[in-house]
């Protein structure tokens, strides 16, 4: 497994802080005035890239009201699945636009190609990664296509089984994919903390020998934080204006302040983890006098034994650890000793 990739200059890996992508999906609720305000938001918040998603209704589905088009259940209830891709699309005349702001921002763009005339688009705009999204991961002409832009590629592997995985991961690398992303995902809307199964984080990353991480469609902060602590190294959540906005994804995306809480806080994290460490560190190294050492309570005349009346283990932690309390007893101290004093080996006989 290669032990970190670069995107657009950005090292990603576990030497490194996490990754965090801001989703734009279909918030843009139609004006592509919202696209740039959430790409503006997503630098402002501290994200390392936004994400788009590249299709047209004609080229995701059919026009077609048959009951196999139609979605039954879930926020999009009753809609067939042209209505709601028609609603929730990005004019392809945009993606020019918003790879010139974010540009202009100082802020990593790509995409989620869903077919190969998206994939055409995004190389005209020199986009320097591809995401696979959950749905797609079955999708191995796709990821063969993908792959042999040399890119690096990140894929969701929501609703994909083992084999489906492993699959995705060979069709990638067989291709020409030398720097990959694995990222677990849950594809409901919303998902179920109960239901993300994080443990499967660090599972990934031995038994596929891929880097990992996390595309998170919980309602908060909590479940992508958690990741960071097994390995995600790959942040991805919806990123909306107005979680009340009415928009396909709204409902399940956060808004600029809770993104800007997901950069501090999975940073956060990240920089916690550190290594393995017993030693004190620079924290503590104030605090030895809050710990119990040996220390003269009464004061010793030299020549006296030492008793459990006149030494005590108490603070602060300058004198002998207490571990030795049972062995200085009966011991005759080589000098007057005075209440106060930190007790040490070369003060006794």
């Amino acid at each position: 497994m290669k032990s970190e990739i670069c995107i657009d200059g950005r090292l990603i890996g576990a030497s490194h802080a996490p990754y965090v992508i801001a989703e734009l999906s279909a918030n843009h609720n139609g004006k592509i005035e919202n696209a740039i305000e959430i790409l503006i938001q997503a630098k402002r918040a501290g994200a390392d890239a936004v994400k788009l998603q590249t299709y047209t209704p004609d080229t995701i589905t059919l026009d077609s009201e048959d009951d196999a088009f139609m979605v039954h259940g879930g926020l999009w209830d009753g809609q067939s699945l042209y209505q709601l891709y028609k609603s929730a699309y990005m004019p392809w005349d945009w993606h020019k636009p918003l790879f010139d702001k974010a540009k202009e921002l100082g802020i990593t763009i790509f995409s989620s190609p869903f077919d190969f005339s998206a994939v055409e688009l995004l190389e005209s705009l020199n986009a320097p990664a591809y995401k696979i999204a959950s749905f797609e991961l079955v999708d191995l002409p796709l990821i063969k296509r993908v792959a042999q832009t040399g890119k690096p590629m990140i894929m969701s592997t929501g609703m994909a089984n083992e084999a489906e995985i492993q699959e995705a991961i060979a069709t990638a690398k067989n291709n020409g994919c030398k720097e990959l992303v694995i990222l677990h995902c849950v594809s409901g809307y919303p998902a179920p903390a109960a239901e993300y199964n994080l443990r499967t984080i660090p599972d990934m990353a031995r038994r596929f020998d891929v880097l990992t991480g996390l595309s998170d469609h919980t309602i908060d902060n909590a479940t992508a934080v958690a990741a960071v602590a097994l390995g995600a190294c790959v942040i991805e959540k919806h990123v909306t204006l107005d979680r009340n906005g009415g928009g396909p994804d709204d409902s399940f995306s956060l808004e600029p302040q809770e993104l800007a809480a997901l950069c501090r806080d999975a940073k956060t994290a990240w920089s916690a983890l550190g290594q393995v460490n017993y030693q004190k560190t620079t924290a503590e190294l104030g605090n030895v006098k809050f710990r119990r050492s040996l220390y003269v309570v009464k004061d010793i005349a030299k020549g006296e034994l030492l008793s459990a009346d006149n030494i005590r283990s108490i603070r602060p932690g300058f004198g002998l650890a207490p571990k030795h309390y049972e062995a200085v007893l009966g011991r005759k101290a080589k000098h007057d000793l005075a209440k106060g004093t930190a007790l040490s080996f070369e003060l006794i006989e």
